[in-house]
């Protein structure tokens, strides 16, 4: 999979006041989910919504799942930040 530095963890939790652990549990539960389902998409996105305090509307929730669904996802991590 990817391999992330304390460097990568750093700014993400700059971004989003949200822990290395915190990242891993939930990397380790999207590699045992299908991420192509729309309700686990739809489950994980509301998580990371309560995660990192903020809403996220349903207009934009469906916006994210079918990027997902239809492989819009950039594959460069880099990209997000």
């Amino acid at each position: 999979m990817f391999n992330f530095t304390d460097n990568f963890f750093d700014k993400v939790q700059k971004k989003t006041n949200v822990g290395k652990d915190t990242i891993l549990n939930l990397a380790s539960k999207l590699q045992q989910s299908d991420i192509k389902n729309e309700n686990t998409l739809r489950e994980i996105i509301q998580e990371l919504g309560k995660m990192t305090g903020k809403e996220v509307p349903k207009e934009k929730q469906d916006k994210i799942i079918k990027a997902v669904v239809d492989d819009k996802v950039p594959k460069d991590i880099n990209k997000f930040f």
